[in-house]
């Protein structure tokens, strides 16, 4: 029984029936280090929501004072935590997958459908999507773009500074899924071992050289 569980520690092809198990390669594992610390250091945005919210609840039922600034506070830190939250979800493959024939595909064919389809339609989307969101941030920017409330915010061009940034990010957590169906399907660029980010992968490190 022991020995049926090492066997099955030591190796790497884990039920493909819910995630695409893919093998990361150099470049797209420090892509993934980068978006995946980024997005730890947003979550703790949730918090300062759940914080703001109930600050907001305590003033308003406890000592009869509404703040147009405490709301539009909420969902501003709201939009820039989701925001920032999709590339992450890209990384850890948590993002929802609404084609019902994927579970039923070979690993190399979800490869081979994830490989077309993000480089033929999700990065071009995603570029076009980000060369438009510039100038629309860059104008709020220049305009020093505020709440029309009396109360509100004085710099609403910074939540919309996160929507150019949450595309750039997802930008390059699709050219790290790139490239390893690039790896799974060509063998180029050489694959280093499974993607430790997926859920329920051990990870193993590469034999030093």
């Amino acid at each position: 029984m022991e020995e049926k569980d090492s066997k099955r520690s030591l190796s790497h092809t884990p039920d493909p029936a819910h995630h695409l198990h893919l093998p990361t390669t150099q470049t797209s594992l420090f892509l993934d280090r980068l978006l995946d610390r980024i997005g730890s250091w947003a979550s703790w945005l949730w918090l300062a929501v759940m914080a703001v919210i109930l600050l907001s609840v305590i003033m308003r039922y406890m000592f009869g004072q509404g703040s147009i600034m405490l709301e539009e506070i909420t969902w501003h830190i709201y939009g820039a935590a989701w925001l920032i939250g999709l590339s992450y979800a890209l990384v850890h493959d948590d993002h929802v997958r609404v084609d019902v024939l994927h579970e039923l595909f070979t690993p190399r064919t979800k490869a081979r459908v994830e490989f077309f389809g993000i480089l033929l339609l999700l990065l071009p989307f995603l570029i076009i999507f980000l060369w438009d969101s510039l100038p629309y941030f860059w104008e709020a920017f220049e305009l020093g773009e505020r709440s029309q409330a009396p109360d509100g915010l004085p710099a609403r061009w910074v939540l919309k500074f996160f929507l150019p940034l949450s595309l750039f990010l997802l930008i390059v957590g699709a050219v790290s899924r790139l490239l390893k169906c690039s790896a799974q399907l060509f063998g180029r660029p050489a694959a280093l071992h499974v993607d430790p980010f997926v859920k329920d992968v051990e990870f193993t490190p590469p034999p030093k050289q």
